[in-house]
């Protein structure tokens, strides 16, 4: 059966984001006294609200950082953004299937709106998005919990069973999981935690363009 609503994650799924805020990420636990590299922020760190990240990296260095920590990394990543960020190759050619088909498509990221309308609009891809994103910071919880997702889902009018969720993450293939929809898992990225990913549950797929088969097979 072919999904009702697609929802897609945001950073390593729509915009190629990951690298470089996990490499800012890396900088700044590195200068708290922990040497960490991009890469091994991803795997610790993916996924997540940048407020869970902040109690994951206290515990790292073994003292409380600032309240306003979290605002202080979306300072310095929206900084970044600014040299441009790029589309994931084929995603467009994904999104422009789905509108022949006349599947609907939304966000849920946890990342703040502020981020999501840099990176998508520096992207080229935020005027066919507006209206529908949907952010964690409106939301109880974040991924690894489905409230985004949910989120998405019920202000779009459709039914979980009927959603199918695009992630990279860990915590978003849990997230989606939890939500009780399917998941396609965008493993393009040789850091991705292939094997976790597909334990949570995730179908696995390397790149974009396979995207629309995997979603229509069955129909």
């Amino acid at each position: 059966m072919s999904p009702s609503l697609v929802i897609f994650d945001c950073d390593g799924v729509l915009v190629d984001t990951e690298r470089m805020t996990n490499q800012n990420m890396a900088d700044l636990v590195t200068d708290l006294g922990y040497p960490i590299t991009g890469p091994e922020c991803q795997r610790r760190f993916m996924g997540r609200t940048l407020e869970n990240v902040k109690e994951m990296v206290e515990e790292l260095i073994g003292r409380e950082l600032p309240a306003n920590w979290p605002d202080q990394v979306r300072e310095r990543d929206l900084e970044s953004f600014k040299a441009g960020v790029p589309a994931i190759n084929g995603i467009e050619a994904v999104l422009d299937d789905l509108d022949n088909r006349g599947v609907p498509y939304c966000v849920g990221s946890s990342g703040k709106y502020a981020k999501m309308n840099a990176t998508l609009g520096s992207s080229g891809l935020l005027p066919r998005l507006k209206g529908k994103l949907f952010s964690a910071q409106d939301c109880e919880r974040g991924k690894p919990a489905p409230d985004v997702f949910l989120l998405g889902a019920r202000t779009m009018g459709h039914t979980p069973e009927n959603c199918v969720v695009v992630e990279d993450s860990l915590p978003g293939v849990r997230a989606a999981r939890a939500a009780g929809m399917q998941v396609f898992a965008f493993v393009e990225d040789p850091s991705c935690d292939r094997q976790a990913m597909t334990d949570a549950g995730g179908i696995l797929f390397e790149h974009m363009a396979e995207l629309p088969d995997l979603l229509f097979s069955n129909s």
